[in-house]
């Protein structure tokens, strides 16, 4: 039974260890603090701040011997702690690496608060701020950024200190007031820089992080234990920018795959396009994401906040799923269930923010298995026809239970390897009940899905390619969409449920949040392209990398340069992938033979990416929403490629910021986006 959103809001907050702000009674503060930000080497981060409360951390690196220490923390309406309205204290031991969570509750709605640690000693942490969610009926304008993806061993966080930088400079009606992120926190992927001495593309590979035990795996290496997850959190957050960002706003975080593994699900990890259960891997990545990210998420049986209890678990085969594709196997499930962190954040009036989780209930991702390698060629470039994805996606349920014994490719037949199997699903059957639920009781002007992966189309016309460019013709019917699944914008069933449960309910302000494509997107949501119906219930917005490569860096660099359709991605260095994507491969051929953008737009397939109004697959930064009861605007605020850290307080010179503007649409309206270009060049991008 899928729980009521009341218990299990409630059920989040039971066995905290929490402190109570009296506000009436305000006072200088009595705790002896002098900064020693050695001792606080991860630094000071609060998360999932709701009306009344916010989640407050740290981590101490305890020099002593004694199994366990203990914290005071003091929370105060100004930076001085002058005015301190809470005092708690919290005690901490090597079973969560010395990590500490505090619940703060009796907060104001809508408030800045300013918050600190120290030891019995007055060692003291850097001190934090964090704000509180407006109450539920304020009509005031929401403002959080959305961002994902960064990677320390390869790149620097620039897009971080560019966010801190833009909002200290503004006025205090028009800041951020929470950052959503979206995953891959981390990458458990690391290189060693003596196994890649040419570095990651034209990067340095950093000597961050190196695993006590972990695994090699061709040239890279994956962690293997709970100790290795931590090693890889803590290097993660002594980058001064990331620290930064988490000390100046409360942050609300979900996992994406890199937290547990590259392209793990349930609790197989996939290395060499093979799945092995790693039911206690998949333990230890939650345990160590559960240490340092303060969050409001659930353990089945057991009611702390605090506290992580570990399930029993061992790595044996999981054989058996049930008909959603969940594996029924008791140790893959005991893994699955030792966090939930699906959970609602509402911010006054206008938002509900529904953060799902993509990678813990998802059955195989068909364009993963072996047997779909015959549906696509290396001549055209990891895209694969439009109808066999949405054959396979479907399973069995095809053509109404109809699905074919074969899949069409040119000339070939080849077996429907999913004809017995059921429909893709990314949220499983349980979470995806309760986000319809939420969906459909929400009272927010605007809806927010915080997804971490993508739910835009992303295919090409490659039926239009000239005769004669490559070897052998396109061997679909139609278009190409991009393969390698593991987003909504191959998971054509279930997103088609989603959105004509949304049209059917009659739900407007649907909007969502993405990451993961290491690009950023905006568009309109609906569930088929033409020649279908096209039917948009809502906008979708995808933010760009932090600092982990994206596909124009990679074809850069692995695509060869004599590769008859290099210049569908690349021309010289001009990203003309965008413009295949946008506007039609006769677009991006035109754009190589004369470098004129504007007779190559005059060739543009309106019937292709209709849904699209802003694609860049080489950009990095962040994106901002700001949602009021007329309208939700989005920014998408676009830096240089993060080679290095930039050397000033400002992350470096921005390449571009454009808008993108829904006015709220009535039921049975189809939403638009208007855009407006604040800086820079968007040539290759719209």
């Amino acid at each position: 039974m899928k729980p009521s959103r009341r218990k299990f809001l409630a059920g989040a907050l039971l066995g905290v260890i929490a402190i109570r702000a009296d506000a009436a009674q305000p006072h200088s503060s009595r705790m002896q603090w002098r900064e020693r930000r050695d001792l606080y080497p991860e630094g000071v981060a609060s998360g999932d701040p709701h009306s009344d409360s916010v989640i407050l951390w740290t981590r101490y690196a305890f020099p002593g011997t004694a199994p366990r220490a203990r914290l005071t923390v003091e929370v105060a309406e100004d930076v001085y702690f002058a005015r301190v309205i809470a005092t708690g204290s919290a005690a901490l031991s090597a079973t969560l690496d010395w990590t500490c969570r505090i619940l703060v509750s009796g907060l104001r709605p809508g408030r800045e608060y300013f918050y600190r640690f120290a030891d019995a000693a007055g060692n003291g942490s850097r001190i934090g701020r964090t704000l509180t969610a407006p109450h539920a009926n304020d009509a005031r304008t929401a403002r959080f950024a959305f961002a994902s993806c960064q990677n320390v061993t390869q790149g620097a966080q620039n897009a971080f200190r560019r966010m801190i930088y833009d909002d200290e400079a503004a006025a205090s009606s028009e800041r951020i007031e929470f950052v959503l992120h979206l995953g891959d926190f981390i990458y458990e992927l690391v290189w060693y820089p003596e196994d890649r001495p040419q570095g990651m593309y034209d990067r340095t590979l950093r000597d961050l992080i190196r695993y006590p035990n972990g695994e090699k795996v061709r040239d890279f290496h994956v962690p293997t234990t709970l100790e290795d997850y931590r090693t890889a959190y803590r290097a993660y957050l002594h980058d001064p920018d990331l620290q930064d960002a988490r000390a100046r706003w409360p942050f609300v975080y979900m996992w994406d795959n890199h937290e547990f593994s590259w392209l793990g699900w349930q609790s197989f990890q996939i290395f060499n396009g093979k799945n092995r259960p790693a039911q206690t891997v998949r333990v230890a990545a939650m345990q160590a994401w559960f240490e340092f990210q303060p969050a409001r998420v659930r353990q089945q049986g057991n009611a702390s906040l605090q506290a992580f209890i570990a399930p029993a678990a061992t790595n044996v085969p999981i054989e058996r799923f049930d008909e959603h594709g969940l594996g029924q196997e008791p140790n893959n499930l005991a893994a699955l269930r030792c966090l939930t962190a699906y959970r609602t954040i509402r911010w006054g009036s206008n938002v509900d923010l529904f953060v799902t989780d993509q990678r813990s209930y998802r059955s195989e991702d068909p364009q993963l298995r072996p047997e779909a390698r015959a549906l696509s060629s290396e001549e055209f470039l990891d895209f694969i026809p439009e109808e066999a994805a949405a054959i396979i996606d479907a399973g069995r349920s095809y053509a109404g239970g109809k699905a074919p014994d074969a899949i069409p490719f040119g000339d070939q037949a080849v077996p429907n390897f999913q004809k017995n199997r059921p429909a893709q699903t990314i949220l499983g059957a349980e979470q995806k009940a309760w986000f319809l639920e939420e969906l459909a009781s929400s009272s927010a002007t605007w809806k927010i899905w915080g997804n971490s992966v993508a739910t835009l189309d992303c295919r090409a016309d490659l039926q239009n390619l000239p005769q004669g460019l490559t070897k052998n013709r396109w061997p679909g019917a139609g278009y190409g969409t991009f393969g390698g699944g593991t987003d909504f914008g191959n998971a054509y069933v279930e997103r088609a449920e989603i959105y004509d449960f949304i049209k059917t309910k009659g739900i407007a302000g649907f909007a969502t949040v993405s990451g993961d494509r290491h690009s950023f997107w905006a568009g309109l949501s609906a569930k088929a392209l033409p020649p279908k119906q096209f039917d948009p219930v809502g906008v979708a917005f995808t933010t760009a990398s932090i600092s982990a490569p994206g596909l124009v860096e990679a074809t850069e660099h692995r695509l060869a340069k004599d590769h008859p359709l290099r210049q569908l991605y690349l021309v010289e260095r001009d990203p003309t992938v965008n413009m295949t994507m946008l506007h039609g491969v006769r677009s991006s051929l035109e754009y190589g033979k004369t470098r004129d953008m504007a007779a190559a737009k005059k060739l543009r397939n309106s019937s292709l990416s209709p849904h699209l109004s802003f694609l860049d697959w080489g950009g990095h930064g962040y994106a901002i929403v700001r949602a009021s009861r007329d309208a939700l605007e989005t920014e998408f605020v676009c830096l240089g490629r993060p080679v290095a850290r930039s050397p000033g307080t400002d992350g470096g010179p921005v390449v571009y910021r454009v808008k993108h503007r829904a006015a709220l649409w009535k039921p049975g309206e189809t939403p638009k986006l208007e855009q407006t270009v604040v800086e820079g060049d968007l040539g290759f991008f719209t």
